[in-house]
């Protein structure tokens, strides 16, 4: 994929003195470029100019005609709907990869915290520590892990964390994907993380059977990305379909839900209650129903966060930056067509 020539890598994300020496490191024939966007440094034209290799957040992309010498981009994070109808994504002669896998463990830890936290009826705990009253025990039984069905809509990198770490809990797992006759994962996973052969699942859904697997689902996970297929694909039909007063989570992005959907159906009691942690709209303005809804409890999207996030998403980026240089495969590569 490349000759041997310097290979010019231009990071638009800021690194610390280590993490540069890191890629640095990975072939002599590296030479690297730090602009800090964030901190308002803008690249020249001549940097984008001999660029061969963009290492982004995904939102500081260039004019296609800016960067003749593109032939591969490197997205932060796993989402990369931001980027996917630009032009750049639209030219045979660039490869576009994504971060995916690299936040499955804190993600997988966060949506175990919340489904605990919703089977146990936190928010309705904190609701009453909140007013200093002391709840009845008989309206506190929860809904536990053990013995229930977890619908996991999405079984990519993320779901698929989500079912290893609920399986110790003896639950039912169901999951839904886009091409259920492929039940093993081909992206980027770390190592003891995810199911990458597909053992964690006990039956896996077409999306377009989506429904009828909710119908069986106490909780639903939501880990889809977000295309032009997913967008608004939780309406008042598909929440009507899911078991009355089942539990949602929402790790995925806002759009993939009608806001005044979920808004309906969390207040008919027909969705049980809600951890949202994405938004069509972040931050959520502040006269969004969803704050006052009592069955609900708002994340401002910390479900990736994680201190050693951008170490090991720059250990990604090695280790595709050693394959580009060798002609070998790419982890991550996005299809355009899809969106992921």
């Amino acid at each position: 994929m490349a000759d041997k020539k310097n290979i010019e890598v231009l990071s638009t994300i800021p690194l610390s003195e280590a993490q540069m020496e890191r890629i640095r490191n990975v072939n002599k024939l590296v030479r690297l470029t730090v602009v800090k966007y964030r901190d308002g440094e803008v690249a020249s034209p001549e940097q984008w100019h001999k660029t061969e290799v963009l290492f982004t957040g995904g939102r500081n992309v260039p004019a296609v005609q800016d960067v003749q010498n593109l032939r591969w981009v490197h997205v932060a994070f796993a989402g990369v709907d931001a980027l996917v109808n630009t032009p750049l994504m639209r030219q045979p002669n660039v490869t576009v990869t994504s971060s995916s896998g690299v936040m499955i463990s804190q993600m997988g830890e966060y949506v175990v915290m919340a489904l605990l936290m919703l089977g146990h009826k936190m928010h309705e705990i904190f609701r009453l520590q909140k007013d200093a009253k002391w709840g009845e025990s008989k309206d506190m039984t929860p809904v536990e892990l053990r013995g229930s069905t977890v619908g996991i809509v999405g079984y990519g990198s993320v779901g698929r964390e989500i079912a290893r770490r609920l399986h110790p809990f003896n639950v039912t797992v169901l999951a839904a994907k886009r091409d259920a006759t492929k039940p093993e994962d081909k992206g980027f996973t770390p190592d003891g993380l995810g199911d990458p052969h597909g053992d964690y699942f006990d039956r896996l859904y077409p999306i377009e059977a989506l429904k009828g697997m909710l119908s069986q689902c106490d909780f639903v996970v939501l880990a889809i990305p977000l295309t032009e297929e997913t967008r608004n694909l939780f309406t008042t039909e598909v929440f009507n379909a899911m078991k009355p007063g089942a539990f949602l989570v929402n790790v995925a992005r806002g759009e993939v839900i009608t806001d005044l959907a979920l808004e309906q159906a969390l207040k008919s009691g027909q969705v049980g209650g809600a951890v949202l942690d994405v938004f069509a709209q972040e931050p959520l303005p502040s006269d969004s129903p969803l704050w006052n809804l009592k069955n609900v409890i708002i994340t401002p999207h910390v479900s990736g966060l994680s201190s050693h996030y951008m170490d090991d998403m720059v250990a990604l980026f090695c280790e595709n930056l050693s394959r580009y240089i060798e002609g070998q495969a790419l982890h991550n590569v996005i299809d355009a067509e899809k969106g992921y």
